[in-house]
């Protein structure tokens, strides 16, 4: 999955948060968008998930085969994590995850168990997650987005309100389950962004 960015500028009222930003992610890559509080860097990432619009230029998604996805379509090739998304707090993790397949099919090959294991909240799967602490909410937003079956994760500060536990956590699923996905992570964390090949700096788009 290659994504394509072309002269791309994004504004609100009269103010330009990014311009003529030019990039292509390629296929089964990190990358990091970068830029101090406020500079865009969540914008730019729903940008290229095509959940809001760009005011000028364009965001391409293409398969490898060459043929173009739809704009309408381009949710079914991503999974994103982000502090802005909720997740369904009346439910427990295991039906929320079981309602998430219905609409994105999980990787397979493992069960709903397993992932619940692998991001530490077996203990706690038949809780209802309002009930969860911030971490644990954080540990279920991870979960929903690895486990995904997609090629294209976005992911918007992905250690919000982790532990040292949960960074590792997050470090062995970018190491197990990640390898061949395209990864775009927004954060100033050098925590987050360590694996990261190359960095757009949003601060070269004003």
């Amino acid at each position: 999955m290659t994504i394509e960015l072309q002269q791309a500028g994004k504004k609100f009222n009269r103010d330009w948060i990014f311009r003529n930003v030019t990039f292509t992610f390629s296929p089964a890559k990190a990358y990091a968008i970068t830029g101090p509080n406020g500079s865009g860097k969540s914008t730019l990432l729903q940008a290229i998930a095509m959940s809001i619009r760009v005011n000028e230029g364009k965001c391409l998604w293409t398969q490898e085969n060459n043929k173009s996805i739809n704009e309408d379509a381009v949710h079914q090739y991503l999974a994103i994590v982000a502090p802005y998304l909720d997740v369904i707090e009346e439910m427990t993790v295991t039906e929320f995850l079981q309602f998430h397949a219905r609409f994105k099919p999980l990787l397979p090959n493992i069960s709903i168990a397993a992932i619940l294991e692998e991001v530490g909240l077996t203990a706690a799967a038949n809780k209802q997650i309002r009930y969860y602490s911030s971490g644990m909410l954080q540990r279920v937003k991870l979960a929903q987005a690895f486990f995904s079956d997609v090629p294209v994760l976005l992911l918007d500060e992905p250690c919000t309100n982790l532990d040292a536990e949960g960074y590792a956590l997050y470090h062995r699923l970018i190491e197990k389950y990640a390898a061949n996905r395209t990864i775009i992570v927004s954060s100033n964390d050098a925590a987050e962004i360590d694996f990261c090949k190359e960095v757009i700096k949003l601060t070269d788009f004003k």
